[in-house]
């Protein structure tokens, strides 16, 4: 034992300053936030379109919602597995390479799929 070991002090650090700002937000929020209620200002944004009313319990949500919510996983979890092979790309040699173009091969598959099937179209 030389001393104390500080190797947890950045990562607390920005758990602090995250922590601060939170705070700091909901305080300014507070502060600076509507003073007068009116109907309007209470209502949810909703650019314009009246809202339909809903039926108890929720009612149904139609499924190109779930859909497109699916996709949306995919394709960010694609870029999630391309960024690192870029940053270190060099570093890796040709296994990374045929594997990374082997995955970038079965994503397009599943794009190509999805867009012959009209799952990139909004009705």
């Amino acid at each position: 034992m030389n001393g104390p070991d500080y190797s947890y002090a950045p990562l607390l650090f920005f758990a602090g300053i995250g922590a601060a700002f939170a705070v700091f937000s909901v305080f300014a929020a507070s502060i600076a936030g509507p003073k007068r209620y009116n109907r309007a200002k209470a209502d949810a944004y909703e650019c314009g379109i009246q809202p339909s009313p809903h039926a108890e319990g929720g009612g149904r949500v139609p499924i190109k919602y779930y859909l497109t919510a699916m996709l949306f996983i995919v394709f960010d979890i694609e870029s999630v597995f391309l960024y690192p092979f870029a940053v270190s790309f060099d570093r890796m040699g040709l296994f990374a390479l045929v594997e990374m173009v082997l995955f970038v091969v079965t994503v397009f598959i599943a794009y190509a799929y999805v867009w012959r099937r009209g799952g990139l179209e909004w009705d």
